[in-house]
C-alpha cells in the first residue's frame, strides 16, 4: 500500500469543533485513514501541506514507521516539537487507521491487543460547548444537554450521584481554575482554596468512595500555590492530581510530589518520549497521561507505553478534543497491558463527536468493550466537507 495524498478538513469557527483539523490519508488501494490535532487548526494544516506532505510524499510508503522517522527528523531539526508534532500525530493516527482497515482488523488487534477485557472511562465535567475558546475559569457553557461544567461547581452532589448510576469510573474537576488569573497565579487566597475545596466534600457527602476524583489543575499554577491546593485536598484523597503546574521542569514536579501524599499523573503536555522519558525514568510520576494526537500519533504512544510500563506505572488516555483522538487512546488501551482509564466528555459522545462521524463505540457501564470494526472504527460523515465554512486543502491526490 503507498501513500497518494493527504488531505486538511477545518470545519470552521461556527462548528461544534472550531479547534479541530481532520487529516484524511489517501492511497493507491482506495483506502482512506482518518485522525485528526487540535489547537490552531490553519496553523496546522499550513505547516502539513507546505512542509510536512510533500516531503512524506517522497517516501511513498504508507509505513507509518517509517513517516514518523522523516517527519520527527524533518521538524526536530529546526526545533519543532509543537504545532509540528501535533501534525505529524494526526498523519500517524491516519496512517495506523489505514493500515488496519487494509487487513481487515480493528486497529488494537494489529497494535497486538485485546490485551485487557475492558478499560474503565471517567467523565470529565465539561459541556458541549467546552473547548470553543480558550480562558481561564473554566470553558465556554450553554444549553446542552449535559451541562457538567456548571454541575460540577453548582450542584456536585446531584451531578456524582448521575454519573454513579451511570457507571462511571470517576469524574475530572478543576475548581480551581476560575480563581488562577488572580495574582497572576502565583498565590491563591484562604477564601479561594475554600471554595474551591467545596465540591470535593459535596461529592464525598453525596457518594462517598462510590466514585473517583480526579483533580485537574490545566498548568495554570505556582509551585508554592499548586503545594498549597495539594495538601488542602489531601483529605478528599484524589485518584490523581494532573498539571497543577506545567509539565516542563522534572525537578518542580518532583517537588510537588514530594509535597503531597496525593498521586501525580504526568501529563498531556509532554510531547514525545523523548519528554516523558526523564519524568518516567525518575519516578517523578504515579501514573502517565498520553494524548495520541499531541504527543507523536500511535507509534508514539506505543514508544511512551513501553516506557511506562518498564516503570510498572499504569497509563490513561486522554480526549477532550475529538473522536478520532478518542478511538485512538480506545485502541491504545486495549493494546496496553497497563492501560487503566479512557477519558472521555459525556456531553460530547452524546452532543458533538456524531455530527461528524459515522459510527461511534461508547462505553457501557463505566467502560469500553473491544471494538470490531476495522481500523479506528469510524469515518468522517460523507457531508462533512460539503458544510458552510468548512476548509479542504489536499496535497497529492485521493
Amino acid at each position: 500500500m503507498r501513500l497518494t495524498g493527504i488531505e486538511t478538513i477545518i470545519p470552521g469557527d461556527g462548528s461544534p469543533l472550531p479547534e479541530i483539523v481532520f487529516v484524511r490519508v489517501h492511497t493507491d488501494q482506495g483506502i482512506v485513514g482518518h485522525g485528526e490535532t487540535y489547537y490552531t487548526p490553519r496553523a496546522v494544516a499550513a505547516y502539513i501541506h507546505e512542509f510536512l506532505a510533500p516531503k512524506i510524499l517522497t517516501l511513498g510508503s504508507a509505513s507509518p514507521e517509517a513517516v514518523w522517522e522523516l517527519g520527527y527528523r524533518t521538524a526536530s531539526r529546526f526545533g519543532g516539537r509543537g504545532l509540528e508534532l501535533r501534525a505529524l500525530s494526526a498523519i500517524d493516527v491516519a496512517l495506523w487507521d489505514a493500515l488496519a482497515v487494509s487487513v481487515g482488523l480493528p486497529l488494537h488487534v494489529v497494535l497486538g491487543g485485546p490485551s485487557v477485557d475492558r478499560v474503565p472511562v471517567y467523565n470529565t465535567c465539561a459541556g458541549p460547548s467546552y473547548g470553543k475558546s480558550w480562558k481561564i475559569g473554566g470553558g465556554a457553557t450553554g444549553a446542552g444537554r449535559f451541562e457538567d461544567y456548571d454541575a460540577f461547581l453548582q450542584r456536585p452532589g446531584e451531578l456524582a450521584r448521575e454519573l454513579v448510576a451511570e457507571g462511571f469510573a470517576g469524574m475530572k474537576i478543576w475548581p480551581f481554575d476560575r480563581f488562577a488569573h488572580r495574582a497572576g497565579a502565583q498565590h491563591i487566597a484562604p477564601e479561594d482554596l475554600r471554595a474551591g475545596l467545596e465540591p470535593f466534600e459535596k461529592i464525598r457527602e453525596a457518594v462517598g468512595s462510590q466514585i473517583e476524583i480526579m483533580a485537574e489543575g490545566h498548568g495554570l499554577w505556582s509551585l508554592p500555590a499548586a503545594k498549597k491546593i495539594a495538601r488542602a485536598l489531601e483529605p478528599f484523597q484524589p485518584a490523581w492530581i494532573e498539571d497543577l503546574i506545567v509539565a516542563d521542569n522534572p525537578d518542580a514536579i518532583a517537588e510537588l510530589k514530594r509535597s503531597t501524599t496525593i498521586p501525580l499523573l504526568v501529563s498531556e503536555y509532554l510531547m514525545s518520549r523523548f519528554e516523558y522519558s526523564p519524568i518516567i525514568e525518575r519516578g517523578i510520576a504515579d501514573q502517565v497521561m498520553i494524548d495520541p494526537t499531541w504527543c507523536g500519533g500511535i507509534t508514539e504512544s506505543r514508544r511512551i507505553v513501553a516506557l511506562a510500563d518498564a516503570k510498572r506505572l499504569p497509563v490513561t488516555f486522554h480526549d477532550c478534543t475529538g473522536p478520532f483522538t478518542l478511538l485512538a487512546g480506545v485502541h491504545l488501551g486495549f493494546s496496553s497491558p497497563n492501560a487503566s482509564y479512557q477519558e472521555v466528555v459525556r456531553a460530547y459522545l452524546s452532543e458533538v463527536y456524531p455530527q461528524f462521524v459515522d459510527d461511534l463505540p461508547k462505553p457501557g457501564r463505566g467502560a469500553y468493550v473491544p471494538p470490531t470494526r476495522p481500523g479506528l472504527g469510524a469515518v468522517l460523515q460523507t457531508d462533512v466537507v460539503d458544510r458552510p465554512g468548512v476548509e479542504v486543502q489536499l496535497t497529492g491526490k485521493r
